[in-house]
Formats: structure tokens, C-alpha cells, sequence
């Protein structure tokens, strides 16, 4: 009731001027041709000859024996050349040298007076109290020299020294809008 195994039909043997027709036992023949339809097929695909045209075709894609934009380059100079093409090297420099702050006005100084802002030639100093703003404001044509000193003349015009901020009497939902408050007491 099986029935039988169905057997291949013979292969006659090849003859001698048919060579393309004789059967390779070894699987040569086979990976032939898997390899010749893998070349023809290879040139077929149009994105990668595109790719392959860009980038090996264009003379603009390689870096010629000079150096140009194209090359890497440290860190350190992309900043600096970002810092001189934007026009922040003023303000770089005066940032620089107000992050030495304690070497220039000295540590007592810097312990007690911090440094916020620059701009238009004026440095805005935030003293602790009242007597360290003053004691600043009296040494600061000194200190505007040792800026101009290390900056360049001319580039910090002045320094604007401010006192610690009073209490703020609008504390509540009951405050009076206007009120007197202490007024001589701080400032």
C-alpha cells in the first residue's frame, strides 16, 4: 500500500564536447554560479553605485596635502577661533582675569567681595556688608589698574560696588503697601 520511492531519470553520461552539461560531485559548479549571478546582480542596485560614485568620484570629499576646513583640529583652537569670529574675545579675557579674582585684589578681599558682572566696561562688585563696600570703593582706582594692567588700558572703566541688600519689609498679607519702614538704617 506504500508506495514506491520515485527514483530520478537517468543522467546520460556527457559527452566530450559537452563540458558545461557534466554534473560537478564537489558543489564547485553550483558556488560558480552563485558567484557569477552575485557580480551581475552587485551592479544593479543604483543607491549603492551612487554611494559608492560619491565618494570615491568626488575630489571635494578628500583632504588634499594642506591643511583646510575639512581636517580635525584640537579643541582649543576650534574655541578659540568660535571666541575670535563671534567677537567675545573682550569679554572672554575679562572673565578669564575675573576668575582670578583673589590673586588680584588679594585673599581678604575676595573673601569678602565677589565679582558679577561686566559689561561696558564697568565691573559689578557684591561686597558682605557695608564696610567691605566701602573699604572696595576706596581702593578701587587700584584695582581698576591692576585689571587694565592685565586686560589691555581701557577695557574696565570702572567698578561699581554695591552693599548687601536690606530686609524687605513687604513680607505678609497684611504689609502696608507704602510704608515707612526703617529708611536710614540700611542702604
Amino acid at each position: 500500500m506504500t508506495d514506491p520511492p520515485v527514483q530520478p531519470p537517468p543522467v546520460d553520461p556527457p559527452d566530450d564536447g559537452d563540458a558545461a552539461a557534466a554534473h560537478d560531485p564537489t558543489g564547485l559548479d553550483l558556488a560558480r554560479t552563485v558567484a557569477a549571478q552575485l557580480r551581475v546582480n552587485a551592479g544593479r542596485n543604483p543607491a549603492r553605485a551612487a554611494r559608492r560614485a560619491r565618494r570615491f568620484n568626488d575630489p571635494a570629499q578628500f583632504s588634499g596635502a594642506h591643511p583646510d576646513e575639512r581636517d580635525p583640529e584640537r579643541l582649543g583652537s576650534a574655541v578659540d577661533r568660535l571666541v575670535s569670529d563671534s567677537g567675545w574675545s573682550t569679554d572672554v579675557s575679562v572673565h578669564t582675569v575675573l576668575g582670578r579674582w583673589a590673586q588680584i585684589v588679594g585673599p581678604d578681599v575676595a573673601l569678602h567681595c565677589t565679582p558679577m558682572s561686566y559689561a561696558d566696561g564697568v565691573v559689578e562688585v557684591t561686597a558682605d556688608s557695608t564696610a567691605w563696600a566701602t573699604q572696595l570703593t576706596l581702593l578701587a582706582a587700584t584695582v581698576v589698574a591692576r585689571l587694565n594692567a592685565e586686560l589691555g588700558h581701557g577695557t574696565v572703566v570702572r567698578i561699581q560696588v554695591s552693599g548687601p541688600g536690606g530686609p524687605t519689609w513687604r513680607k505678609g498679607r497684611r504689609s502696608v503697601r507704602d510704608g515707612r519702614g526703617p529708611r536710614d538704617t540700611y542702604g
